[in-house]
């Protein structure tokens, strides 16, 4: 009976730690860009350990890395598991990286116990899924999703170097010459931890995720009048900066206003003219970040959002420019994936819970190809993207548990 099966939950932490010592940062964090030299000795150990369990390792034309486990009866599309290796500037150690390895672990453990299913199993590691060093975000994900074209994402250039993607993939011997689009998936199960505290607070230890949330990125700009700050009356003055002030509180109110999903954020970057301190500012320019797991929802806060940035403009006496320079629709998971997940959850005596997520992921772009789900493990406090990530052995001993009776639910077993 494969129901008795577990991981080994101390391996797959070794390997965690053992990758985290790849750009190891000196407060605890990891430090691998995107096609960096640490990127590539990273790749080169996710290689190095696949072959080692009898894995066949291939790249496409974007990097991506596809470790395959033959099935029974390989005529089979594979089941996927996987995410991405590439970290954040300075970023932590589990965010993607514990998707990797914990699809790795699934396929030792089956070794272990002389295992084989049905369908082929393949561990993926996806290329530039942070977006740090080459813009934008779940770049290559992005592509075999067609929500981006090859040749654009080829073209992006690194933000430290100028050299391209397409550069950096010969630089590190990592360009492969599968074409992106030629590799279906039966099923894709991608684990993450949440990146978000409600897990964490509610000591839930597998989250099983079967939305998550589309958003819509602006850029706002709102120009005034210059003018010295002591002459001027207070009536009269035509000062961005009040209007951008305005403009925050009505994002927060949107956003209130459909709680408990909605997200609305003015972004940390802002840039205000002419800059002195006796000069009314003329020039604002800054980003909002609106999300929902509704489309509509998203319209009626997108249309929200225009209609009191006119009215604060006009208010003003400003001039407004109001762009939507990003939309990613809101993802519903596929069904039956997140029915093996929560079924395997539930065989399994682990807690659960049925979860948003509120992050991007490469996952969201698998499931416009292939039936698509993810599985969450709390971290400490929601807090991710930062040094101090953190997440505990037994919580994602707990969800890599889960997923490896998904897959077999899932790929069947010879």
């Amino acid at each position: 009976m494969t129901n008795d099966i577990r991981i080994d939950g101390q391996r797959l932490w070794d390997s965690i730690m053992e990758m985290a010592k790849i750009g190891a940062t000196v407060n605890g964090g990891s430090h691998r860009l995107t096609l960096s030299d640490e990127d590539k000795t990273g790749r080169d150990l996710f290689k190095q350990w696949c072959e080692d369990a009898g894995l066949t390792v291939t790249m496409d034309e974007l990097g991506d890395m596809f470790a395959r486990r033959a099935g029974s009866d390989d005529s089979q599309h594979p089941v996927g598991m996987g995410s991405h290796l590439d970290t954040q500037p300075y970023g932590g150690k589990f965010d993607g990286v514990f998707g990797v390895l914990a699809g790795l672990e699934v396929i030792r453990t089956l070794n272990d116990h002389g295992i084989k299913t049905v369908a082929p199993l393949e561990v993926v590691n996806w290329t530039n899924e942070e977006g740090a060093r080459f813009a934008p975000s779940m770049l290559a994900s992005g592509v075999y999703g067609k929500v981006f074209e090859r040749d654009w994402a080829l073209s992006r250039t690194a933000v430290d170097t100028g050299a391209t993607l397409a550069d950096e993939l010969e630089r590190i011997g990592y360009k492969g010459d599968l074409p992106i689009h030629d590799h279906p998936f039966k099923g894709f199960f991608e684990c993450h931890i949440e990146q978000g505290p409600i897990l964490d607070h509610e000591g839930i230890q597998v989250g099983v995720v079967d939305t998550a949330q589309g958003f819509r990125w602006y850029d706002v700009t709102l120009e005034g009048f210059a003018s010295h700050t002591g002459s001027t009356p207070m009536v009269g003055r035509r000062n961005a900066l009040l209007g951008m002030a305005k403009i925050v509180q009505a994002v927060d109110d949107i956003a209130l206003e459909h709680a408990p999903l909605a997200r609305g954020t003015v972004g940390s970057q802002v840039n205000i003219g002419p800059g002195s301190r006796n000069i009314i500012p003329a020039k604002v320019e800054f980003t909002v970040d609106m999300r929902h797991p509704s489309a509509d929802t998203l319209e009626v806060m997108d249309s929200a959002l225009r209609q009191v940035s006119k009215e604060v403009a006009d208010e003003i006496g400003l001039t407004l420019s109001l762009e939507q320079i990003s939309y990613t629709e809101p993802v519903a998971f596929d069904e039956t994936c997140v029915q093996a997940v929560k079924s395997a959850s539930e065989m399994l005596g682990v807690s659960h819970q049925y979860i948003t997520s509120g992050a991007g992921h490469d996952a969201c772009y698998v499931a416009n190809i292939a039936p698509t789900t993810m599985l969450f493990a709390p971290c400490k406090d929601g807090i991710s993207h930062h040094e101090s990530e953190s997440a505990k052995q037994e919580d994602l001993e707990a969800v890599t548990n889960v997923l490896l009776h998904a897959v077999l639910d899932y790929a069947g077993v010879s």
